[in-house]
């Protein structure tokens, strides 16, 4: 399996998230079908098969948190020189050439990507447009309704 990119601030959250899982989740769900079992009959008894349930949910999530931390190249571009060309885990300011609106986004790993919050996939349409180039730079996004057209107007490494 390739590696995955990720910032420091997604392997972050990700390792919050296993350890809620393994030290909260996993413990409840263990607690729920021991008190279902106290119940009797398994065949038809909701709690226990609703709990077996969330448990495979949740060991299936650790799982492929713990599958991704394994192949994770965690990228910190603090620590590397901003030459001002857009690259992995930048944050980048462009403006609309049509329309003159300012977009700021983070360029993070699949599983960051946020819309809401500026952060979009590094497999995005507007993310792989924008890999290489640098401050000044026209590029151009095909869009559902046709190709946009932006200007870097900075990439900073925060």
């Amino acid at each position: 399996m390739n590696k995955i990119p990720m910032t420091v601030a997604g392997e972050k959250a990700l390792r919050e998230e296993l350890s809620h899982l393994k030290t909260v989740e996993r413990p409840r769900i263990i607690q729920a079908i021991a008190e279902a079992r106290e119940h009797g009959d398994l065949k038809e008894n909701a709690e226990y098969h609703a709990a077996r349930e969330q448990q495979g949910f949740v060991e299936g999530r650790i799982q492929e948190i713990e599958s991704k931390l394994s192949h994770a190249h965690v990228i910190d571009v603090t620590q590397i020189e901003n030459t001002g060309k857009v690259i992995f885990g930048v944050t980048v300011d462009i403006v609309n050439l049509d329309t003159e609106e300012k977009v700021t986004y983070q360029i993070v790993g699949d599983d960051e990507a946020d819309i809401k919050s500026g952060k979009i996939s590094v497999s995005s349409p507007i993310a792989r447009a924008l890999i290489g180039k640098e401050s000044g730079d026209v590029v151009r996004v095909n869009v559902p309704n046709g190709v946009v057209e932006y200007e870097i107007d900075d990439v900073r490494h925060v």
